[in-house]
């Protein structure tokens, strides 16, 4: 499996930069086109889409508020860690991705200062799943950037051969990715068009995760089996966390990940005992 998925990112090339990039200049020149690179007129222009959204997702909030929980990097992770084991070379561009994510995240926030639906809208006027969002963080979506930046590096890492079956994963990851993403809209957290935002910053920044760990050698310490007992303590105290939270809010997306840790914690002290 991590032959496979070297040989898979040793393949990719910086033309992939450029939808991603296009998509942006598109969108930012159509609010320019519309006069609405103001915060307030960047709201404005969204409002019919964000409350037709948030009513119609609302109706489901069970659902839409297990989704939106997998836009916690915690939560996420949580499903991969056991392919530290089996595809390592995975985990290497996750981190750099993860981190180059951080960045973006905090810089585009901190830039924009947009403030959320609940700081701009009557409460009782539309749809609020779980706690209240509030603050001047929605552009980007950080649960967008986080979610497609870990869907990218698996996009690439797991990307058939044939032709039909690349376009099938494909299209399976966006609209996986977007069912989770705009869940965000469903509980009331962000407009439209930060969620389409973040998830384009995902997309780039699991691409440069890609590339750092291509040309750089900094995480190649984790398929290094002497390592482990890290790993297994960093696995053991997201399960303590998980169990906490599972206390508070007992999600089946929090059973279904702490679920995974367990296994991810048995395989991974199975496979250091062995060595």
């Amino acid at each position: 499996m991590n032959t496979k998925i070297i040989d898979n990112y040793s393949k990719l090339t910086l033309c992939l930069f450029y939808v991603p990039l296009l998509l942006i200049i598109v969108i930012v020149s159509f609010l320019q086109s519309q006069d609405c690179l103001s915060n307030l007129k960047y709201i404005q222009i969204q409002k019919n889409s964000f409350f037709f959204i948030n009513h119609n997702l609302g109706q489901y909030p069970s659902v839409e508020y297990n989704l939106t929980q997998i836009g916690d990097a915690s939560i996420f992770l949580s499903f991969l860690i056991i392919l530290i084991v089996y595809a390592p070379k995975l985990w290497e561009s996750l981190l750099s991705a993860s981190l180059v994510s951080l960045l973006f995240s905090y810089i585009l926030k901190k830039t924009f200062l947009v403030p959320r639906p609940a700081e701009v809208f009557a409460n009782n006027s539309f749809i609020i799943i779980g706690k209240k969002a509030v603050g001047f963080a929605s552009l980007p979506s950080g649960h967008s950037i986080t979610v497609f930046t870990t869907l990218t590096i698996l996009l690439f890492a797991f990307n058939p051969k044939r032709l039909k079956y690349k376009i099938l994963w494909a299209s399976f990851i966006i609209l996986s990715g977007l069912v989770i993403v705009f869940s965000r809209v469903g509980v009331g957290a962000h407009y439209p068009l930060d969620v389409i935002f973040g998830s384009i910053i995902g997309y780039i920044s699991g691409l440069i995760g890609i590339f750092i760990s291509r040309r750089y050698k900094i995480w190649t310490w984790i398929n290094d089996k002497k390592y482990y007992p890290i790993f297994i303590i960093t696995v053991l105290i997201c399960c303590i966390s998980l169990i906490m939270k599972i206390i508070n809010e007992n999600l089946i997306v929090f059973d279904l990940a702490l679920i995974s840790l367990f296994v991810a914690l048995y395989t991974i002290i199975y496979v250091y005992i062995k060595k």
